[in-house]
């Protein structure tokens, strides 16, 4: 699994390396395994798109770290997100995963968050959970040498037209021409 250090750095290159990265459940005796091939970085308080730009709140405490942990929330009263805690506690950055090519366990419906919630078996539960845990955890790729081969794309992030020119910035990446993005 990554280690704690992965982490705890800037969340646009969190963001970019977690592309390729293999996301491991293990529940219920069952093994849930996905490749990250679509993420977005959340860059804390003053990134409007950010739900701590709203402040510390019983919702947002795990965001504000420490890092290597899942803030997971629910939206539009039906679909669970997934965001990794990145930067040290009070920075209240994170990377949101949005797609996953599915490698073991999973079903095929991976394709934005949500539904990645949902094949991985992913809820509030899940909140705040330790991302060095053997159940729960994001390791290297399977073949590591080939993550460094993999073609990156930059685009806005997708649904946060709210916050002004925060969604025109190109804090989306995914691997180029992998059929699991959710969109181009």
């Amino acid at each position: 699994m990554l280690p704690r250090a992965f982490y705890d750095r800037d969340p646009v290159q969190v963001a970019r390396e977690l592309l390729g990265k293999r996301l491991v459940l293990r529940a219920d005796g069952v093994e849930r395994i996905g490749r990250i091939v679509e993420t977005e970085a959340y860059l804390g308080p003053h990134d409007l798109a950010a739900h701590s730009a709203r402040g510390r709140t019983a919702r947002t405490e795990v965001m504000f770290g420490p890092p290597g942990h899942a803030y997971i929330y629910l939206i539009y009263g039906m679909h669970h997100c997934m965001n990794v805690v990145t930067q040290p506690a009070g920075q209240a950055s994170a990377v949101l995963l949005r797609a996953l090519q599915p490698l073991g366990g999973l079903d095929p419906h991976t394709r934005g968050p949500g539904l990645l919630c949902r094949a991985m078996g992913i809820d509030r539960r899940l909140n705040g959970h330790d991302l060095l845990s053997p159940e729960f955890h994001i390791a290297e790729a399977e073949a590591p040498e080939s993550a460094e081969r993999i073609a990156i794309v930059r685009r806005p992030r997708i649904g946060v037209d709210y916050a002004g020119h925060w969604a025109k910035r190109l804090l989306r990446f995914y691997i180029r021409g992998n059929a699991y993005i959710s969109r181009e």
